[in-house]
């Protein structure tokens, strides 16, 4: 009896460990969207008024000054782009843009950090003496 059960439980053994243990994890990511003629769906324009955005933020500025491009250099070379460089570029900003915050929440963590600090030591009673 165990030999003519032996190949049909191993085919479910085998279609149990597929199915449940052998699973791989899920990958996400945002894709843009495409129009019938396969084109980005974002104007040319709208790209463009990102890019200018991160080009105007201070760090930015500095960084170009120091290459020694002008606004109107810059403004130039950015209607010379094609579509692909266009969209690069933006998308380029836009991680430019959210890394502004960076440092702005690093600060508030560590003023954290030392307001915990002080608070604790202020509970327990203790001094801190710096010599």
């Amino acid at each position: 009896m165990v030999s003519r059960l032996r190949i049909p439980l191993l085919a479910l053994g085998i279609a149990l460990y597929l199915s449940c243990l052998l699973v791989s994890p899920a990958v996400a990511g945002m894709v843009g969207t495409i129009t019938s003629q396969g084109i980005p769906s974002e104007s040319r324009q709208d790209e463009i008024s990102r890019i200018q955005r991160a080009l105007e933020t201070q760090i930015v500025q500095e960084k170009l000054k120091a290459y020694g491009l002008t606004p109107g250099e810059i403004e130039q070379k950015l209607e010379g782009l094609s579509e692909g460089q266009i969209h690069l570029l933006a998308q380029a900003s836009d991680q430019v843009l959210a890394g502004a915050d960076d440092a702005f929440g690093v600060i508030i963590a560590i003023l954290v950090i030392v307001l915990l600090v002080i608070l604790i030591i202020k509970l327990s009673d203790k001094t801190v003496v710096v010599k």
